[in-house]
């Protein structure tokens, strides 16, 4: 990367910055899980150097504007891990690398005790550099959007501020639209106006999620995967390329993939067991 980013490197690369590079680690983030979920192990081993790839190209930014190196990094990883683990790496290990919990439970524990222990000497570690931090600060940013939606929601709702009944979410969903509808009606507004209408109806509709207790980020995965499979049904069961048919025709064969799609489904289940 050092390489890449000299002068004699790699142009694309050296035009590069931490925000630029963000929508790239969030695409390898989700490549490894979807190679998880498919149980594709020579994919993860691929995905998992991408996703690596990204954190030596943060470092070496980092580094290039004096801030930190990789070894910082690395170094600052090995504490946390020691730290954090005093049943493994022993108590004095853990004091060394700046664990200030005591009468913690280290011996024969099991995942449960771990877990709160972990929390116990995090929540110690924020307590020796006290911010000044709203509410919602301990929500990052680098959660998914939808993710992210549904936490603030939930956090804002323990101060009491929310919507007392399901009924009003669906009101303000309305509410949401219309000025959606109204932005891109009008020609004098800006593509940015209704770039905001629309993040206020998103938030609303995971704000209706959170009431309904669906998490909005699984419920969206599996309507993706839903129309993944009735658009291959398309595909498959078209007479011609999609591209050669009319609107119609589009629309009657997707009604009929949401019929007779997971019908094949079942079979091709079937025939797949032994």
């Amino acid at each position: 990367m050092e390489r890449l980013r000299s002068p004699s490197g790699c142009p694309w690369d050296r035009e590069q910055s931490f925000d630029s590079i963000r929508k790239y680690t969030l695409e390898e983030t989700y490549e490894v899980f979807d190679s998880i979920e498919r149980r594709d192990w020579p994919a993860l081993k691929d995905e998992l150097g991408d996703l690596l790839l990204q954190v030596l190209f943060y470092a070496q930014m980092a580094t290039e504007a004096g801030h930190f190196t990789i070894k910082d990094v690395t170094d600052g990883l090995n504490r946390k891990l020691i730290r954090r683990h005093p049943h493994v790496f022993g108590e004095e290990a853990a004091a060394a690398a700046g664990n200030s919990a005591t009468g913690l439970d280290t011996n024969g524990i099991d995942a449960r005790q771990v877990l709160h222990n972990w929390e116990e000497i995090k929540r110690l570690e924020k307590s020796a550099h006290p911010t000044r931090e709203g509410r919602l600060e301990v929500i990052p940013r680098s959660m998914p959007a939808l993710s992210e939606a549904a936490k603030l929601g939930s956090k804002a709702a323990k101060s009491g501020f929310d919507w007392p009944h399901l009924s009003g979410l669906i009101d303000k969903l309305r509410e949401e639209t219309a000025e959606l509808e109204a932005e891109i009606s009008s020609i004098e507004k800006s593509n940015q106006a209704a770039s905001e209408e629309l993040g206020d109806l998103l938030f609303t509709a995971v704000n209706l999620a959170r009431h309904l207790k669906i998490d909005p980020e699984l419920a969206l995965r599996d309507t993706n995967a839903k129309f993944r499979r009735r658009f291959r049904f398309m595909e498959q069961t078209s007479p011609r390329p999609l591209e050669e048919l009319s609107s119609e025709e589009l629309e009657a064969l997707w009604a009929q993939a949401k019929v007779d799609g997971p019908k094949l489904e079942q079979a091709k289940e079937v025939e797949r067991q032994p």
